[in-house]
């Protein structure tokens, strides 16, 4: 921890009642270039006082913005796309400075979270209650969805700008109101994108955002005026979060952990495949809950591990700002002896080594944090490099003799985020996607994130809570349906008493 009057690196602010204010605590983390070490930013820890201030702000600002037209709700949220794709060179490159990923893909975290951010601006048509007519003589029937009130997001560190945006426009495009604690390795990017936001006419104490670690996460989990908490990161955090925060009475949704498996059959077309394949294994640095950290090669499929290993080769490690770099550095220092860690005991636990990515030499970046394509082969289920998400550009390689044989496999991991299956048989496809018990299938597309039409669908151990983060079911999630029964009787209708439980 440091105090931020170390150097002359900037601030980051909390965001409280419409202000962007600096906090009082004496607790500060560095926020670093992973490529460099250089310290971009000091960001706080805040205090109780300060999260209480924004979740008492975000209470007293519900009282008008759930009252506020669906209409007004859409144009903010259509100025605010408009905001963003305005402002994406610079978002991609702040984030790339802070959280290494290349800038194509810095881009791309942007871009899906700007997804959401356009379905948002649907609200009016999402948003809508059921009605009968005349369920009974002159009795009709319908449903209210409703906003909870406050309503607050834990992010992670891996994608700082598409999981907020999964996350606050949503629930305030629903009429609640918002307490946000990014990643305090990389809220450069967030902070950009809020101010954004508040430029669009999000009101003052709508959105507020603090940092922080575990005694504020803890402190969103125990508030009383907190009624839904959305999570994504670690299964540990995650489980944590839910448990405690559904243990005060709240709604909660935890996306965590995940170990997804690509299966691929010997008819996939293979240049395809392995591009697809080397793509989701190594791409942000492997820093994904949805890549592919496990491949099952099925059948003759298992001769194309050679030109894997090749392909993997290929590809460039470098910083994320510089041109042609396909593999950026890890987020941190801890997460690079964390991949190191995992390597060594594959080694030592008897998987074959086919690509070795530690060290990697990159001119320039001496001191980044940079790991290059490792493969494995002959690893099995038993290892930890198998059972533990390892968040690095890792990629285990298991066989199988048959579709079966490897459904088998996938479904006997805890995990259920994504799985996907290479094939030119539409019958294997199918049968994939039936038997598979994993909550996102790609049919020859790797990473199968649903674009916001739809919702985000992990499964098992790697999600806690029955609705997603985006899509139709978080407007569920956001919303509390109350159903009306009405009647209105005409000046000369005259009934008797009824004392059964029917309308008549």
């Amino acid at each position: 921890m440091t105090t931020p009057s170390a150097t002359s690196v900037p601030t980051v602010k909390l965001l409280i009642d419409g202000k962007f204010v600096e906090s009082t605590t004496s607790e500060w983390m560095d926020v670093t270039n992973p490529a460099t070490q250089e310290v971009l930013a000091r960001v706080p820890m805040a205090t109780a006082y300060e999260l209480s201030a924004a979740v008492s702000s975000a209470r007293a600002a519900f009282k008008t913005w759930r009252k506020t037209s669906i209409g007004t709700r859409a144009r903010i949220f259509l100025r605010y796309q408009q905001l963003i794709r305005d402002n994406m060179a610079e978002l991609a490159a702040i984030l790339t400075a802070e959280q290494g990923k290349t800038l194509p893909d810095a881009e791309g975290d942007v871009f899906r979270g700007l997804e959401v951010v356009e379905h948002a601006a649907s609200i009016g048509n999402l948003q809508l209650g059921e009605f009968a007519n005349n369920v009974a003589a002159g009795v009709d029937t319908y449903t209210l969805m409703q906003p909870l009130g406050v309503c607050a997001g834990i992010t992670p560190f891996n994608f700082p700008a598409m999981i907020p945006l999964w996350m606050f426009p949503m629930a305030i495009a629903t009429g609640n109101t918002f307490v946000l604690k990014p990643s305090e390795q990389d809220p450069m990017v967030t902070m950009r994108l809020v101010e954004l936001a508040m430029e669009a006419g999000i009101p003052p104490g709508v959105l507020n955002v603090v940092h922080g670690g575990k005694d504020v996460v803890n402190g969103i989990c125990d508030h009383p005026d907190i009624k839904a908490v959305s999570f994504v990161g670690s299964t540990a955090v995650g489980t944590h979060v839910y448990n405690r925060a559904t243990g005060t009475g709240k709604r909660a949704q935890c996306m965590m952990g995940a170990k997804n498996h690509m299966v691929v059959l010997p008819d996939a077309d293979k240049e395809q495949t392995l591009n697809a394949l080397a793509g989701s294994a190594f791409g942000a640095a492997g820093q994904r809950c949805m890549a592919i950290p496990v491949v099952v090669l099925v059948g003759e499929s298992q001769t194309w591990l050679g030109e894997l290993v090749e392909r993997a080769k290929t590809l460039k490690v470098n910083a994320g700002h510089e041109p042609g770099t396909d593999i950026g550095p890890l987020i941190s220092r801890a997460a690079l002896d964390r991949v190191h860690r995992l390597v060594e005991s594959g080694e030592s636990e008897g998987a074959r080594l086919e690509l070795d990515g530690r060290k990697p030499a990159v001119p320039g970046y001496e001191d980044g944090n940079f790991f290059g394509p490792t493969v494995f082969s002959q690893v099995n289920t038993e290892m930890s490099i198998y059972r533990e998400e390892i968040f690095g550009p890792v990629l285990c390689v298991l066989h199988a003799a048959t579709l079966d044989e490897a459904i088998e496999l996938v479904n006997a991991n805890p995990n259920g985020n994504g799985t996907a299956i290479f094939t030119r048989s539409g019958a294997a496809a199918r049968h994939f996607q039936e038997e598979i018990d994993v909550g996102q299938v790609g049919i020859n597309v790797p990473i199968p994130v649903p674009v916001p039409l739809f919702s985000f669908t992990g499964s098992r151990g790697s999600k806690l809570g029955d609705l997603g983060p985006y899509g139709k079911q978080v407007i569920q999630f956001y919303t509390q349906t109350k159903t009306v029964t009405s009647r209105w009787f005409g000046e000369d209708d005259v009934g008797g008493v009824n004392t059964t439980i029917t309308l008549k």
